[in-house]
């Protein structure tokens, strides 16, 4: 069954709670959205309000991708940049689908929803993302149309001698 996506949801307890369990199961499944497992909702919480922060703010905002049974099953943060030359492009943060939902296409409708939200958005030409390498977040990217346009080799620490590329993606818009 699709997910359905919403644009900018009500922050309620139902959202609030369901990105914070999303986030750490996605986490603790491997899933490269800042953190490293094993983590617990209290170590995440912290970056959760940051962009709950940020939201309130109107510097960015949020896709949300609801299942079936009405749980929060994806997201993708949509953040604006606020220096005066790069406002034609916005960066895309903690994209993650629960890994429940894995294999069933969630992710490609979830950056397909992504870019039709960005593309209704006023003088938005592009959209960046960085991803950790060595996974093979790359090559999905890439067959959703993103291009590979920078790598910092080592530029993300997992741990002490455990260290893999910052990888640079770019989808433009025209």
């Amino acid at each position: 069954m699709p997910l359905r996506f919403e644009l900018d949801p009500p922050v309620d307890t139902r959202l609030r709670d369901g990105v914070l369990t999303l986030w750490t199961d996605v986490t603790n499944q491997g899933g490269a959205v800042g953190f490293v497992p094993p983590a617990t909702p209290d170590e995440i919480r912290p970056q959760w309000v940051r962009h709950l922060t940020a939201m309130a703010d109107g510097r960015m905002r949020l896709l949300a991708g609801y299942d079936e049974e009405e749980r929060v099953a994806a997201t993708a943060f949509i953040t604006f940049n606020t220096h005066r030359l790069m406002t034609h492009w916005v960066w895309l943060y903690t994209v993650m689908v629960h890994p429940r939902h894995h294999g069933r296409g969630h992710g490609r409708a979830l950056l397909a929803a992504t870019e039709a939200a960005v593309r209704d958005m006023p003088g938005i030409e592009a959209i960046r993302l960085t991803c950790r390498g060595g996974m093979g977040l790359e090559r999905f990217y890439e067959s959703c149309g993103y291009e590979e346009v920078g790598r910092i080799p080592g530029g993300i620490r997992l741990a002490e001698g455990e260290d893999r590329d910052d990888v640079y993606m770019l989808l433009p818009l025209k």
